[in-house]
């Protein structure tokens, strides 16, 4: 009888996981193309809600009062060109050439106002706040926010690296290249400095903050070299470095979370963290716990905590089962505008988890440790710390609790919508109604990016950068090209090999992103006039790193 009754009760289960997956298709289906719009019109000069704002200048939302948010945060803005830039480099929208244009002359205006923070060379750059119109907004406010040039310099840098491949080096040059650097040099110089967090809130050191600049400095250190830029990549990479080092310092292993602020007086549970694992996710980073990627075992530790911090405090939640998804917010001792769950948190969530399982299918096997036990022991009781390959029955009940999960909370922000898909930026704690600012541009980006990672789409990756150095003396005419045994290497093509720039010559070099944690092979060649000459034998062979950025200096052969 028992037996029978637990068959049940399983059946029972399965058909609520399949209930609530249509609801999330179904809801995916009909909010993205509400959400993009949501976007769109939030964006000067032809936005639908955007009047007054000047072309690629994102407004927060249309809101004027209780509160007025018709400004433009880089840190907003850099995260919703971010995820339009995503679109536009992989093909998904091949028609926001013209928006991201427009962002990257908004954003180079922004750079030289003089503003309360400072000029473009005195701190300037850690102005978190405009007014549409590209003037400074002068009012009393929590500044500096450090956070905005690393996510600038990180949408830009993603686009940057698109024009190369696709043949446009002179415009990165010429045009993005200024734009970023200003950045770069801004975090290399001030990383160390105190900063109000995301929510403007507390002043302090940020996880959010630190993780994001160490994300900048390691691609625009790639990017550099890439384009000839080396005589920067020593500062980036000793302070990506130093960073990292840093980051490291925010765990709290008791009871297993990362402290979103140094300061500030609260638990330290805080949505800033699990935005802080989807914004540096690497889908080619593996599950490492350095880089704080999504399915490393802290990432999870810290989402369980975070999750349930909200648990009880929320009317909404009340008779949710502990294994089930919830309302979540900003964090649990919040009260601004009613201290609210908030679209974006919850979309957060779900975005981890999906990209979790993206890396786990990818790896085909997913591991238990101590420190993420707790998370894995809310889908089965039984399991017990180890490596579970694809093929076993743990690794599918897993997998397919933790997907339910995430829709769970597809599913909590989809019960919160209202019937014309508009986004606010909260919803109310006691029953669920919108509230605060409506139609909040980084809530549709947010939804957008969100589902994105529910498909199984990624960004490209940016973790594991590999410099490459040669030492070859070469007579006019003369050119270095790089391939080797994986794509980013070009499969060992001659016609398509990566030409290395000579701007330190006689050591040519260039800079790839490459899979974490993978065996690589490799050759020089010299291509004069269409002839080619191969390095001399063995190939040169080397292990990418889970993350950072790797120097290989070689010789000629």
């Amino acid at each position: 009888m028992w037996r029978f009754l637990r068959l049940v009760s399983a059946l029972g289960l399965c058909a609520s996981a399949f209930s609530r997956s249509s609801t999330v298709d179904s809801y995916t289906s009909t909010e993205s193309p509400i959400a993009k719009a949501g976007v769109l019109a939030n964006i000067g000069p032809s936005g639908a809600k955007s009047s007054g704002a000047y072309p690629g200048v994102v407004i927060a939302s249309p809101s004027t009062t209780n509160p007025d948010y018709l400004y433009t945060w880089v840190r907003d803005s850099s995260l919703v060109y971010k995820m339009l830039i995503d679109q536009y480099t992989s093909g998904q929208d091949t028609t926001l050439r013209v928006h991201i244009d427009n962002f990257i002359a908004a954003e180079a205006n922004i750079q030289q106002v003089t503003n309360p923070s400072g000029t473009v060379s005195t701190g300037g750059l850690g102005e978190p706040k405009f007014n549409i119109n590209e003037t400074a907004f002068t009012g009393a406010w929590g500044r500096p926010q450090r956070d905005g040039p690393a996510l600038r310099s990180t949408a830009m840098i993603t686009y940057a690296t698109w024009l190369i491949a696709n043949n446009n080096e002179t415009y990165v040059t010429d045009s993005l290249w200024p734009i970023i650097k200003l950045d770069l040099d801004y975090i290399m110089n001030n990383w160390n400095e105190t900063t109000f967090d995301l929510w403007e809130e507390v002043d302090s050191s940020s996880f959010f903050t630190s993780a994001v600049q160490h994300r900048a400095l390691r691609q625009g250190s790639a990017l550099a070299t890439a384009i000839g830029q080396s005589s920067v990549t020593s500062g980036y990479n000793s302070q990506a470095n130093n960073i990292l080092c840093f980051l490291q310092s925010y765990w709290n292993p008791s009871p297993g979370f990362m402290t979103a602020n140094t300061g500030g007086g609260r638990s330290g549970r805080d949505a800033n963290t699990v935005l802080t694992s989807i914004h540096v996710f690497d889908v080619e980073a593996g599950c490492d716990g350095v880089t704080f990627q999504p399915c490393s075992d802290i990432a999870l530790s810290n989402l369980k905590v975070y999750v349930d911090s909200f648990r009880e405090i929320y009317d909404i939640n009340t008779g949710i089962r502990a294994d089930q998804a919830v309302a979540t917010g900003r964090y649990p001792e919040d009260v601004y505008q009613g201290g609210n769950p908030w679209y974006l948190a919850s979309f957060a969530v779900a975005e981890q988890l999906y990209d979790a399982l993206i890396v786990w299918s990818n790896e085909g096997s997913l591991t238990v440790t101590d420190v993420s036990f707790p998370f894995f022991q809310q889908f089965d009781t039984s399991i017990t710390p180890g490596t579970y390959s694809s093929s076993t029955p743990a690794y599918s009940t897993l997998t397919t609790a933790i997907k339910n999960l995430a829709d769970g909370f597809v599913a909590i922000a989809a019960k919160y919508t209202p019937s014309d898909g508009g986004l606010a930026e909260q919803y109310t704690r006691g029953d669920g109604t919108p509230t605060s600012a409506l139609d909040l541009t980084w809530s549709y980006a947010s939804a957008l990016t969100a589902f994105n990672a529910r498909a199984g789409n990624t960004s490209a990756s940016w973790g594991a950068a590999v410099v490459f150095n040669v030492n070859v003396t070469t007579v006019l005419g003369q050119n270095i090209y790089l391939t080797g045994s994986v794509g980013a290497l070009t499969d060992w093509s001659t016609t398509n090999a990566i030409l290395m720039s000579s701007a330190d010559y006689p050591i040519w070099s260039t800079a790839v992103t490459l899979p974490a944690n993978m065996q690589i092979q490799y050759k020089y060649i010299i291509v004069d006039n269409g002839n080619v000459t191969w390095e001399s034998d063995p190939n040169n062979e080397f292990t990418t790193p889970m993350s950072g950025i790797t120097t290989l200096n070689d010789e000629w052969r």
